[in-house]
């Protein structure tokens, strides 16, 4: 099931509040554009700033929108364990697929701290589980061997990994089963080169299509084409990155008249000398060639 392009949408803001009608906007459009799955509130759609209350109706709006077309994956980690399993409770009862659990962050807990807080999400929850390593956010990796314990428990179904380390990935894959999903759209291919099932991904906001063609390529072993499509989509990929994401994604969705780009506090608007980049890439890419002045318009 979680398998693919997994988009991880941004969440859209107006006057600081959720605005539902553009999510399920937005939603319509990845199913639209051959996306295989939906992420909701993760990283790139801004979980840090939404409550939990507005979380749980992002699902319930979601799972209403998507009518079991594509699965949802629910993003509910926190620091908390305790916080964790309430929230992943409460997306089970919206219907979702699976929770997007990450590790949890700034308290940098050791290996068994980690083993125990997901041992008890999932055994409590009884929703399927999608660990989320992104150390570059947490300051604390989970290692391989507590991915292999983990991996024995029966709802624990994949991990999304965003190390930056192949050979963490590997030596994942010699320890164990467990699905991986990269979490680096710049990594997808390398990671489906070590048994990798796809990708949760930040420019598949823009691009889903392309991404799925990417993977489907890899896929059926057409290498060439798979090798074409990431050396095209990776220019812009890595323009995501050019500021904390989300924030140059959620620049290019208002550029492309999508969105408003709106973000909540502490993130903030594009700076100046960061959108020559941005448009830059965008116009390599071909979607658009606006001039700097509509770039900055407000």
């Amino acid at each position: 099931m979680f398998s693919g392009c997994l988009t991880a949408l941004v969440t859209p803001f107006k006057n600081y509040q959720v605005d539902y009608p553009k999510l399920k906007e937005l939603i319509e459009w990845q199913i639209a554009h051959q996306a295989d799955g939906l992420v909701m509130c993760g990283t790139t759609g801004e979980s840090a700033t939404l409550s939990d209350e507005e979380k749980v109706r992002i699902f319930k709006e979601t799972v209403r929108q998507v009518r079991q077309r594509i699965p949802i994956i629910a993003g509910t980690g926190s620091s908390d364990t305790s916080k964790v399993i309430k929230l992943t409770k409460q997306a089970k009862q919206c219907k979702v697929d699976a929770a997007l659990v990450v590790t949890p962050y700034y308290n940098k807990p050791p290996q068994e701290g980690l083993y125990l807080h997901y041992q008890a999400v999932a055994r409590e929850s009884k929703l399927p589980i999608i660990i989320y390593n992104v150390p570059g956010r947490t300051a604390v990796s989970i290692a391989p061997a507590t991915i292999a314990r983990l991996a024995r428990i029966k709802n624990i179904v994949a991990i999304k990994e965003a190390c930056g380390n192949i050979e963490q990935i590997k030596e994942i894959r010699k320890l164990c089963n467990l699905p991986i999903l990269s979490g680096e759209d710049g990594q997808t291919l390398e990671i489906m080169a070590e048994g990798g099932q796809g990708v949760i991904s930040v420019v598949s906001n823009l691009i889903p299509q392309d991404v799925r063609t990417m993977i489907e390529s890899f896929k059926e072993n057409n290498l060439s084409l798979a090798n074409q499509w990431r050396n095209k989509i990776y220019p812009l990929a890595k323009a995501m990155f050019i500021e904390t994401s989300p924030i140059p994604l959620k620049t290019t969705l208002k550029i492309l008249g999508r969105l408003n780009g709106e973000m909540r506090l502490p993130l903030c608007p594009m700076s100046e000398a960061n959108i020559p980049k941005l448009q830059e890439a965008l116009k390599e890419y071909g979607l658009f060639s606006l001039s700097k002045k509509s770039l900055t318009k407000k």
